[in-house]
């Protein structure tokens, strides 16, 4: 099991440099100070060590879309009226009607962006939250990396809801059939929004003081 093996490496905080929440900024706080308060020379913003309450803050956002992923895939996603018949697909119905119909590359691309990814997403946030809330030691360079991948291809969890809209244009244009999208499609953007969110409000620099407490 892998350890801070760096204990003689000096951290920006140690050295009295913070990066701007904003734009980035790497600047040294106690010299860009307006009424009290450090400030970001470039963009104004206020400057903090670490992002404010970011535990509290993406433990609320990810236990919300762990709630909101049930009905997401449990509720309908659209439903198609072809000839007076109507039925209701789900988000894994519809990976199914894809692979019987032989567009088994859309039914994998439906599978991973829209059930795989946004699963993955929620299980390695809430292993990174506990990663930090417990202090672990193991393995910190990993575990950045692991955050940086899954902040970087949580946006690709809206391929669902794209394909969903290319399906609506080419079914209306049969003057028979009707396609109307169920109430899954706004829980399911509502999950992908919160991980994102998620991603965003936790701040990896936190494994690394984590480990530098308990060096």
């Amino acid at each position: 099991m892998g350890s801070f093996s760096d204990s003689s490496a000096v951290t920006a905080a140690e050295s009295g440099l913070v990066s701007c929440h904003t734009c980035n900024l790497l600047c040294r706080a106690e010299d860009h100070r307006q009424a009290g308060h450090p400030c970001c020379p470039r963009c104004g913003a206020p400057l903090h060590l670490r992002k404010p309450a970011s535990l509290t803050r993406t433990w609320a956002l990810v236990l919300a879309a762990m709630l909101l992923y049930i009905p997401a895939n449990v509720l309908p996603i659209m439903q198609t009226t072809n000839l007076g018949q109507t039925q209701s697909d789900t988000i894994l119905s519809g990976v199914v009607y894809f692979m019987l119909s032989g567009s088994w590359h859309i039914a994998l691309i439906i599978l991973v962006a829209s059930i795989l990814v946004p699963l993955v997403k929620l299980v390695v946030l809430v292993y990174l939250l506990l990663s930090v809330q417990f202090q672990w030691l193991w393995r910190p360079r990993e575990r950045t990396r692991l955050y940086g991948l899954t902040e970087a291809v949580g946006r690709w969890s809206m391929v669902d809801i794209y394909a969903m809209t290319m399906m609506v244009a080419l079914v209306r244009m049969d003057a028979l059939a009707s396609v109307t999208p169920g109430p899954a499609g706004l829980y399911f953007a509502t999950v992908v929004v919160l991980t994102m969110l998620a991603a965003e409000s936790f701040d990896p620099r936190l494994i690394w003081d984590c480990a530098k407490e308990r060096r």
